[in-house]
């Protein structure tokens, strides 16, 4: 797939000081690594690439909210900026869980995200509160995220979860490090999730190649990633292995910046061959292994870790967790189980006494190797990044219609409203009509629900009230909300699917209009099975007046703008006086054609909401009225109507 020049941005919870992010091994590291490598690749590549994360620089911070001011945020020279949001305090030690949000984040992400028109906003672990969940609340972007832990996090699950699901929401693609990640996140957050394995770096220049000469010792290597207790399985396991004089060669490394256990002391003979090194030696002491030891017993596991080993080279010798079984398949490693200490000195043992066993299992991790590198990493980000963006509809329009609307006149057109046809409205046909002509629309849309007797009566009846009607229906689905179609002209059943209802609509010719799409106090599809009808949503209802909570309406316009959906209003009325509270301007149209057309050019107007008013009006009519009443307040109502 072709992939456009795109405006990027990676958002991480991490830590990006000076020239990098933070390295510190755990997550920070890992999720570092992943966003420094790709977004310099996306860099080479043309994108223009922008990393946004906090830092424990209070002068870098200031730095880039006088960059944003400037509107200054992008380099010149085609290399990724990176701007730094807030300041937060790192506690010293490894990093393993996102770092909470700083301050005065929000007020910095907004701003920053307004001033910027971005294609693709990735953001990375964004569970709440982080800088990723603050710029999923903020973006106008098309957003990606990213998972990699492939651990619980039971605030994220369990406490706060309804929160997360929000933030998770307005994710247009979900990717994962790993598969255990995908499964884990898939059994909390059900969605799609794409499996993009990390890559892993070549080994640095100048390091020690691993002896392969017959006699040379077996190096076995334990980087101190995982929780605590890993390392002191790996030196009990060392206590099994044979150091007689006649035992086939071994020495261990350990990189750790915490050094030996104090709770496991190493014999003298254990002391000769074990070796401590500062946390910086990793990648060399990785180029140099013959094995790898992860042992996490599921607290911390560091599967990114274990993927860098193979890539070295090293055989891995892992604990049987899900993330490890899966980089160790194919016979790529040899697995024991968590805390099983005398499997794991056997595994080490058969390593060290038998050269042709680990020759084999290095040589089956050789197609993990081959696929490791970074750019495999970043071809798959560019094909995930060119889907959601072929997904953005066409703008162009037909320019031959365009032309021909330039001299119609200007109308008033409202997208949505209801009469004594739906079974929670009480307002006549004749009365629909004689109030919109009174408010001075040229057009309206009767969408009663599941229903088009109304809007078919409302059509034979237009004329001798001078107002174009639509006929419409707005349809409630099986379980997945509700969908109007304009321009219909049999009825819809509901109970269909969301993609047998859009499929109805477009049989007959219609236009797939999506009403209040994001209002929760109404039944409508979710942004999964939203997406699912993207390409065929040919308007979006980016305002309704009946919607309780402005900031659902304020998503329905990021959710068009970022797929350049047409955006339409409506005023949903249920009783006459709820008429005018929003309208569309737009040319006079003749057919769903020069319909969409022309609204491509309108302008949405509306007016201070009476909401309270016209739903208590509605509870009056509707509720509060015994039937023989309103049987007889309709008759008056529609002869008044036909009179004036």
């Amino acid at each position: 797939m072709s992939v456009p020049r795109l405006t990027i941005a990676h958002v991480t919870p991490y830590p990006w000081d000076g020239d990098g992010p933070d390295t510190t091994p755990g997550a920070a590291g890992e999720v570092g690594r992943a966003v420094a490598r790709t977004t310099a690749l996306l860099a080479q590549r043309g994108h223009r690439v922008l990393v946004v994360a906090p830092s424990t620089s209070a002068a870098a911070v200031r730095t880039t909210r006088r960059a944003i001011r400037a509107g200054e945020l992008f380099a010149q020279d085609g290399t990724v900026a990176v701007a730094a949001v807030g300041e937060v305090l790192t506690a010293p030690g490894p990093v393993r869980r996102s770092p909470g949000l700083p301050v005065d984040v929000a007020r910095t992400v907004e701003e920053l995200l307004g001033s910027v028109s971005l294609d693709i906003c990735h953001v990375h672990e964004p569970f709440a509160p982080s800088v990723p969940s603050v710029a999923l609340r903020h973006s106008r972007a098309l957003n990606v995220g990213t998972f990699h832990a492939p651990t619980e996090r039971h605030v994220a699950t369990q406490v706060t979860k309804k929160l997360v699901e929000r933030v998770f929401g307005r994710l247009d693609a979900r990717l994962a490090s790993f598969q255990a990640t995908a499964e884990l996140m898939g059994r909390h957050f059900p969605g799609r999730y794409e499996v993009v394995h990390p890559g892993a770096d070549p080994a640095p220049a100048g390091a020690t190649p691993r002896a392969t000469y017959a006699g040379a010792p077996v190096r076995l290597l334990f980087v101190d990633e995982e929780e605590r207790g890993a390392l002191r399985l790996f030196l009990r396991a060392l206590r099994r292995l044979d150091t007689g004089e006649l035992a086939a060669p071994w020495e261990a490394v350990v990189v750790s910046a915490r050094g030996p256990s104090s709770s496991t002391p190493l014999r003298h003979e254990l002391r000769e061959r074990v070796r401590f090194v500062g946390g910086a030696e990793a990648d060399a002491e990785l180029a140099a292994a013959h094995v790898l030891v992860c042992a996490s017993d599921g607290g911390a596991p560091a599967p990114g870790l274990l993927l860098r080993g193979i890539a070295a080279g090293a055989v891995p010798v892992a604990s049987r967790l899900p993330a490890y079984e899966e980089l160790t398949e194919d016979g790529a490693g040899l697995l024991f189980e968590p805390r099983d200490v005398d499997t794991l000195a056997a595994q080490l043992q058969r390593l060290v006494s038998d050269a042709a066993l680990l020759a084999r299992v290095r040589g089956a991790g050789q197609e993990l190797r081959d696929r490791s590198g970074w750019e495999r990493v970043t071809d798959d980000l560019e094909r995930v990044y060119g889907a959601v963006v072929a997904r953005r509809h066409d703008t162009t329009g037909d320019p031959e219609i365009r032309r021909r609307l330039q001299s119609r006149p200007l109308i008033d057109v409202d997208l949505h409203m209801h009469t004594d046809h739906s079974h929670d409205c009480a307002t006549p046909v004749e009365v629909l009509l004689a109030t919109a002509r009174d408010q001075g629309l040229g057009a309206i849309a009767v969408t009663d629900h599941n229903e088009i007797s109304g809007a078919l009566d409302a059509a034979e009846k237009c004329a001798e009230y001078g107002v174009k009607v639509i006929v419409a229906e707005e349809v409630k689905t099986a379980n997945q909300g509700e969908v109007i179609g304009l321009f219909l002209t049999e009825k819809i059943p509901r109970g269909l699917t969301l993609e047998e209802t859009v499929a109805e609509i477009k049989r007959q010719g219609g236009l797939v209009y999506v009403p209040h799409p994001f209002d929760r106090m109404h039944a409508v599809p979710d942004y999964e099975h939203l997406l699912t009808i993207v390409d065929d949503v040919d308007a979006l209802e980016i305002f309704n007046p009946r919607v309780a909570i402005g900031s659902f309406n304020e998503e329905a316009e990021r959710f068009a703008a970022k797929y350049r959906i047409v955006a339409a209003a409506g005023s949903d009325s249920h009783v006459a006086q709820g008429l005018g509270t929003v309208r569309i301007r737009m040319r006079d149209f003749d057919g769903p054609q020069e319909f969409l057309e022309s609204l491509r050019d309108a302008e949405i107007h509306t007016r201070r909401g009476t909401l309270l008013y016209v739903q208590a009006l509605k509870f009056l009519e509707t509720k509060a009225t015994p039937p023989a009443a309103r049987k007889a307040r309709r008759a008056r109502r529609v002869e008044r109507a036909r009179r004036s």
